[in-house]
């Protein structure tokens, strides 16, 4: 099985049980350059806030936008953003990535922020 299709197999799969929750998801997309957080509405109809390394308030003081550092600067802007949209409590989907690096930096600084999973 290709490693893609491995991916959006488990995303799929965390996808439907998060929409079972009905809360709002944090979703998380990994390029080899940069790192994009956006959390939606509970249907998945809109976007309430997004933080990525492409934008020029995160990207400060970064040396580049795929290290760790990054990540964490990712999730403490995403945990801001989403609580001053009044969101507190949210459902992490991950993307199929795995619980790691990257992935784990960003979850755990949004948390610190005050986003409850």
């Amino acid at each position: 099985m290709d490693k893609k299709i491995a991916r959006l197999r488990r995303a799929k799969s965390t996808r439907s049980h998060i929409r079972k929750l009905n809360v709002p998801r944090l979703s998380v997309l990994r390029t080899g350059q940069h790192l994009t957080a956006q959390l939606f509405t509970a249907d998945g109809s809109s976007v309430i806030a997004s933080a990525s390394t492409m934008q020029a308030d995160v990207r400060e003081g970064l040396k580049n936008g795929k290290n760790v550092d990054a990540a964490v600067k990712v999730g403490r802007a995403i945990a801001e953003r989403a609580k001053a949209a009044g969101i507190e409590k949210i459902a992490f989907d991950r993307s199929g990535y795995r619980y790691h690096g990257r992935i784990k930096a960003l979850a755990d600084a949004a948390r610190e922020g005050g986003l409850q999973f």
